[in-house]
């Protein structure tokens, strides 16, 4: 494996990237043709244009390192690129603005990088281990993050339905419910990587899904952690790039391990 990184430089390589993936998604909004993959599981050329634009300028800043794309896959090594060109596909379908793209470098199972950008809301959240997690504001700088800290009956836990995973509704619903008897209020947007970003901002106090990918969760999951917060998978281990995550708080995420644990 190659030497030492300068994560500084990587995070801004990909934070240039998922803004050109944006901006592509910008471009695409409106009426577009869409190919299901699955149960409300969808695909469109903007997903695929973006994704070949960012892996074009990842693999420029750093040819040595493959690229894994959720919709052109690829072959991650010690050290990886993982990128999600629109996560939210169904809300980019339906005009609602909750679409982000992700980028994010992981080595030997860990982010390091992360960026996630909310192409129709104007956010920018970009990250690397060690050196913090920020809001990035255009021309007016960038802002610290730090995950929350209000109490868990004040929370507001951001989540997502197992909808591809029928078969672990009851497992799901075994933390829903006590979640939403714990917690203040609970949240669905529906694009991971905005979720876990809203974590490290104090927008949410935690989030927690089964069965996503490590493209929905890698660069989201940095940010939290860099922000001060705690991810884990729902077994407490740090397997979460397989997409069974927790993430919260430190007081919020004990609070949804406890109820992962529980329900087992």
């Amino acid at each position: 494996m190659p030497g030492t990184l300068d994560l500084a430089g990587l995070a801004a390589a990909a934070q240039r990237a998922a803004l050109a993936g944006g901006r592509i998604v910008l471009e695409g909004a409106g009426e577009v043709a869409a190919e299901r993959k699955g149960a409300g599981d969808y695909v469109t050329e903007v997903d695929r244009a973006s994704e070949r634009t960012i892996a074009v300028m990842l693999t420029e800043a750093t040819p040595e390192v493959p690229v894994v794309g959720e919709e052109a896959g690829g072959d991650p090594g010690d050290r990886w690129w993982v990128v999600d060109p629109l996560d939210g596909t169904t809300n980019f379908l339906r005009r609602f603005p909750a679409v982000a793209v992700s980028v994010a470098l992981v080595e030997l199972g860990r982010p390091v990088v992360g960026a996630v950008h909310g192409p129709f809301l104007g956010q920018t959240y970009v990250g690397a281990r060690g050196f913090g997690a920020y809001a990035v504001h255009d021309g007016a700088g960038r802002e610290r993050l730090s995950v929350s800290t209000r109490p868990a009956e004040d929370a507001v836990v951001g989540t997502g339905f197992p909808f591809r995973r029928k078969d672990l509704l009851p497992r799901y619903l075994g933390v829903m419910e006590p979640a939403l008897e714990r917690f203040e209020d609970l949240r669905r947007p529906g694009a991971a990587a905005l979720d876990l970003a809203w974590v490290a901002a104090g927008v949410f106090e935690g989030f927690f899904e089964l069965a996503l990918n490590a493209w929905d969760v890698a660069a989201g999951a940095l940010l939290v952690e860099e922000a001060g917060g705690v991810v884990t998978d729902w077994e407490g281990s740090d397997g979460f790039l397989s997409g069974d995550i927790l993430a919260g708080s430190p007081a919020v995420h004990a609070e949804l391990l406890a109820l992962a644990r529980r329900d087992r």
